[in-house]
């Protein structure tokens, strides 16, 4: 008879703990959502990427769920999750920053400052961004070094301040880009004090209104230009 009450005891005590676990997760429902520094992802794309269901609770759901399930997509950098009681829950998103474009093959993807994949761009955007040319799965090394000639570009704030900047994807030593239409041998490393001798040289190609079929920076301390030597009008 011990035995009996005993069990019974136990399996009477699993029920009522099994019972207020389920109360306590039914507890506090989620009815509100707050995103907080999203500026590509909408709301309505955020909240799918989470899939909560309607019986999903502040206390049962945890961050590292939330964080999971936002981090596949590949524009979210890191978040931060806040549960305000008793209601609400709040999430702070870093989102990756758009540092080049990449046409491959003719699709034209935006890339962040190491080369993923962000996005495809359909119907012929305009491009807002350096664009790097080629297929990075076949020139890997050379993608990378178009990347960091992308990010010298950058920081030098040539970007922002060209009509049109491409990179073309080879092998490092043949890396060649095109700014505004002039044709830029450029070759690897060095890639600021390459674009600083350019633009010293700038004002003066402009000046003497020099056509160029291109100009070579590859050389240490000089810059080799290219003229063309018969224009058709």
């Amino acid at each position: 008879m011990k035995i009996t009450a005993s069990t019974l005891l136990i399996s009477a005590l699993a029920i009522a703990i099994y019972v207020s676990l389920l109360t306590i997760k039914a507890a506090f429902p989620i009815k509100r959502l707050v995103f907080i520094g999203n500026k590509h992802l909408t709301a309505d794309e955020l909240r799918t990427l989470i899939n909560l269901h309607g019986n999903d609770s502040l206390i049962a759901l945890t961050g590292n769920d939330v964080s999971h399930r936002l981090l596949k997509s590949p524009w979210i950098r890191s978040v931060n999750v806040r549960k305000q009681f008793p209601e609400t829950l709040s999430l702070s998103i870093n989102e990756v920053v758009p540092f080049a474009l990449l046409d491959m093959n003719g699709h034209l993807f935006i890339i962040d400052e190491k080369g993923k994949l962000l996005e495809e761009l359909k119907n012929n955007p305009i491009p807002f961004l350096p664009v790097i040319t080629g297929n990075p799965f076949k020139e890997k090394e050379g993608f990378s070094e178009a990347i960091n000639l992308a990010k010298t570009m950058n920081d030098m704030g040539l970007a922002s301040e060209r009509d049109q900047i491409e990179i073309v994807i080879s092998k490092p030593q043949e890396l060649t880009a095109i700014i505004d239409g002039v044709v830029l041998k450029i070759g690897s490393g060095e890639y600021r004090a390459k674009l600083e001798r350019l633009l010293d040289l700038e004002e003066e190609i402009k000046r003497k209104n020099i056509p160029i079929d291109y100009i070579d920076l590859r050389f240490a301390n000089r810059v080799v230009l290219k003229p063309i030597k018969e224009v058709i009008n």
